[in-house]
């Protein structure tokens, strides 16, 4: 099965939304599981991935616009990858619904999920919520279930994740509604290939360092921007460490953003000649970055995985010329193999779409060689600007040793 660009017509997008708890993601991400076993071509973002920029804009509270101006991004990107539906989870203004016009390329449904407050409750105290933050979710409950804007709604009180997904998927039908593929013509007038570069990111320049890079399609970037970047093989930690960074930089009076680009890049299947679907979260993190940029971001977190000097190329051209650090983690084998058994066994966030929570301990062993593997090839080419090694650190170590070694968040080391 490969991707195929739609043509002319708009994507189905799907919103499930509610208040926490109501099991938004869960349901979004096995549904969008169920789309891709069955051969359909989709896509999944959490909206809450798309706005994790502080503090957020006066004019923009909830910072709703700003995530639905990333999901036009990501809509876009998708669609011209091949994506025939989008499944999207997370909150919505309780009072306005979506803001559609900002998702030009969707043919929008939303959906409402919701729960008794008693059952909100219960699965409240069970994430160990604070009361503050349980009165705030139980207020918005409340909003939403005397609200009139979802096209729908599924009371998932005393239903297993799977009995949601079965009435949602019965009350849906036929959704989506697809369109043919095959003939289409992206924004840009000429027809994707997956064997072609991306032309909303300018790829092809090339060298061992990223820092001050220029992207003409995406203009010059302001003095004082920064960009730091954490990769590493599987179970380094990219995300553990990359999120106390994003929060430095904000408590040392940045506007700061952070970006996880594994949970932009769900849209199956990945083409043969882009595994890791590096052209597609290339094109959405330039966009993102955009949006962020514009409400007054100055520091930038990203955290992902690449696996050589061709693949962090393409991200560092999609991206204005801000200095950018790529910083590499690095572990040895025994770390990582007890970082990624932890992660199996449930030691680490709950992410969307986590491809070792669960798993047998065999299947984690695999993954662990091939992480150490994949470290040691890092380390022999020397991959990123710099390596700070994680052996027997804490998070809060790594931190500041990530931060001594870069001197983020300021200065710039471009100046």
């Amino acid at each position: 099965m490969s991707r195929a660009p739609l043509g002319g017509a708009p994507i189905p997008v799907l919103w499930l939304c509610g208040p926490p708890g109501v099991g938004k993601t869960t349901v979004a991400w096995q549904l969008y599981s169920r789309f891709v076993q069955d051969g359909v071509e989709a896509g999944y973002v959490d909206i809450d991935q798309l706005g994790i920029c502080y503090p957020e804009p006066a004019a923009d509270p909830g910072r709703h616009r700003l995530k639905t101006e990333n999901l036009g991004a990501v809509v876009t990107a998708f669609r011209a990858a091949g994506a025939r539906c989008v499944i999207v989870s997370g909150v919505v203004d309780a009072s306005r619904g979506v803001s559609a016009e900002l998702l030009p390329q969707a043919a929008l449904t939303v959906w409402r999920l919701r729960a008794d407050r008693e059952e909100l409750r219960r699965r409240f105290l069970g994430r160990g919520i604070r009361t503050d933050e349980m009165a705030a979710a139980l207020k918005e409950a409340d909003a939403l279930d005397t609200s009139g804007f979802a096209d729908g709604c599924i009371d998932t009180t005393g239903h297993a994740v799977t009995a949601v997904v079965r009435l949602l998927r019965e009350q849906l039908d036929p959704w989506p509604t697809l369109p043919e593929a095959g003939t289409a013509h992206g924004p840009s007038g000429t027809a994707r290939s997956h064997s072609s570069q991306d032309t909303s990111a300018s790829f092809g320049m090339s060298g061992p360092c990223c820092a001050g890079r220029q992207s003409d399609s995406h203009g010059t970037a302001a003095a004082d921007e920064r960009i730091l970047w954490l990769c590493g093989a599987t179970g380094v930690g990219k995300s553990t460490v990359g999120f106390p960074l994003h929060l430095r930089a904000l408590h040392a009076g940045f506007t700061s953003a952070y970006v996880d680009l594994d949970q932009l890049g769900f849209c199956a299947p990945a083409p043969a000649d882009d595994p890791s679907d590096h052209r597609l979260k290339a094109r959405i993190l330039a966009a993102v970055w955009q949006n962020y940029r514009a409400v007054g971001a100055r520091r930038l977190t990203v955290v992902g995985p690449v696996e050589n000097q061709s693949a962090l190329d393409r991200y560092a051209e999609a991206l204005p010329a801000a200095a950018t650090t790529v910083c590499r983690l690095h572990a040895g084998g025994e770390e990582l193999t007890r970082r990624v058994m932890l992660r199996g066994h449930g030691g680490s966030w709950l992410q969307p779409g986590d491809p070792l929570r669960g798993r047998p301990a065999a299947h984690l062993l695999r993954v662990a060689a091939r992480a150490t593997a994949d470290a040691d090839a890092m380390e022999r080419a020397g991959l990123g600007d710099l390596q700070v090694v994680t052996d027997g650190l804490t998070v809060e170590e790594t931190v500041d040793a990530v931060c001594a070694r870069t001197g983020w968040p300021d200065p710039d080391p471009t100046a």
